[in-house]
């Protein structure tokens, strides 16, 4: 009978990043970021011990963090017991040599409604405060720090890298 080696294929990627090619933090960062300037829509996962939910949701990238403005959803379940996330931004599969996404992984937190911070972002995202204050209740706004990086490209072979590039964030 048959047996997945669960172990193995998790160690996968680990393996094969101890014989690539790495880029220099700088260069890895600046490709990153531009990476996630390119975009504003990730899939969010959250966690908690009775449920999964990935969730498609806009991003607002500020100061090196993301944030999400939400009205609210099955997320905030796992957000209550589990503080660690998952974020997905990805180009449409194109192929085996044309492969572009970034995996994050981070902490998420809550900003406090009409806090200097949420202001902030609300002033990113050119939103009116007193239409924000018309609603029922204000927008909830999530914020996740990353905390590791994980930037697959496969256009990075031309220059003599791994197409999968790690980066440990370092706060």
């Amino acid at each position: 009978m048959w047996e997945m080696d669960y172990e193995s294929a998790a160690n996968h990627w680990l393996l094969k990043d101890k014989e690539s090619v790495h880029m220099e933090k700088a260069a890895l960062e600046e490709k990153i970021v531009s990476f996630i300037k390119g975009h504003n829509t990730c899939a969010l996962a959250t966690a908690s011990s009775e449920m999964v939910r990935n969730t498609p949701i806009e991003y607002n990238y500020v100061d090196g963090d993301f944030y999400f403005f939400s009205e609210g959803g099955l997320k905030f379940k796992g957000l209550k017991e589990n503080k660690n996330v998952g974020l997905a931004i990805f180009e449409s599969y194109g192929g085996f040599g044309q492969l572009k996404s970034l995996q994050v992984e981070g902490i998420a937190g809550m900003v406090e409604p009409f806090s200097d911070e949420y202001l902030k972002i609300m002033e990113h995202k050119k939103i009116p405060v007193d239409v924000m204050k018309k609603l029922p209740e204000p927008m909830n706004l999530i914020k996740v720090v990353a905390t590791s990086y994980d930037y697959l490209d496969s256009d990075l072979k031309k220059d003599g890298f791994g197409s999968r590039q790690h980066m440990e964030v370092a706060r």
